[in-house]
């Protein structure tokens, strides 16, 4: 909405007027080292290929939920496509017998043709003449064309369950809670977190910290090595580690294939990752 003057005077010195933006604090996103999934910090902490951070009990019972669900699902999936294939197989049975019965009616001749056949003619030129709909037809026009009625609304019917199974073959294991992307038990990395409060009872509010230079990770980009699980933050990496290949804690060689970036803190909001909100106050126009 357009402003007037008095409005764009009020916008000039810091009113609230129009949108607004202003930059998230500290308390509204999350810290980097915490469970995406218990969204505490990391307990035995462990990495997925997408760089995200988990607990390994948390994670681990995920997936084994998971597990179980996708094996009901594809049991369920199964039975619904032997279900299908025994329709079809009757269905096909049952073509062959109408056509069987077609053929016996053209080849013995018109004294087996009944008298409804001798009246379709008739009835299909009576029905450009005369209404004939039954109720249960009208009903069902009315439903399709009457949407907003109530009795029109769509029904969850046991048909629209059979085509849900069918049109949705379960994966064949378990996504990952952030990427969607299929995670195995095989694909997790262990890594150490070290923290500014090493206390075990009293981790939250802790920091986690750059192996290499000891300073906290907050919004900085991080890697971590598999071969070693030492978390780095990726400008120290790029300008210590990096020429030598060789990890600086553990003093094993690795290579690049070894590397792994982990995802950045992200704030609570839909637009994960942003810092800035706006927010839109109506204009006195």
């Amino acid at each position: 909405m357009p402003l007037t003057y008095h409005e764009r005077s009020k916008v000039a010195s810091g009113s609230n007027y129009g949108t607004n933006a202003s930059r998230l604090s500290a308390d509204s996103q999350g810290k980097f080292g915490d469970c995406c999934l218990g969204l505490m910090p990391a307990q035995d902490p462990v990495a997925t290929p997408s760089g995200h951070i988990y607990s390994r009990e948390a994670i681990v019972s995920y997936l084994l939920t998971k597990t179980q669900e996708l094996k009901e699902a594809r049991h369920r999936y199964d039975a619904q496509l032997k279900a299908d294939q025994h329709k079809q197989r009757q269905k096909d049975l049952e073509t062959q017998d109408q056509q069987r019965k077609e053929f016996l009616q053209r080849d013995q001749g018109s004294m087996h043709l009944s008298k409804q056949i001798h009246e379709s003619a008739l009835q299909q030129s009576l029905k450009r003449k005369i209404d004939i709909e039954t109720k249960q037809e009208g009903a069902a026009k009315l439903q399709r064309t009457s949407y907003w009625l109530g009795e029109s609304q769509p029904q969850y019917t046991e048909q629209s369950k059979e085509d849900e199974i069918r049109n949705n073959p379960p994966p064949e294991r378990p996504s990952s809670p952030m990427s969607g992307q299929p995670l195995r038990l095989k694909d997790l990395t262990p890594i150490t977190l070290m923290r500014d409060k090493q206390d075990d009872d009293n981790v939250i509010g802790s920091k986690c910290l750059c192996a290499v230079s000891n300073k906290a990770i907050t919004t900085q980009s991080a890697i971590v090595i598999k071969k070693t699980g030492v978390v780095i933050i990726e400008d120290v990496f790029n300008k210590v580690v990096k020429p030598s290949m060789i990890c600086p804690i553990k003093g094993k060689k690795f290579k690049e294939k070894d590397i792994l970036h982990l995802s950045k803190c992200a704030s609570g909001f839909a637009a994960s990752g942003t810092v800035v909100a706006t927010k839109y106050r109506p204009t006195l126009t």
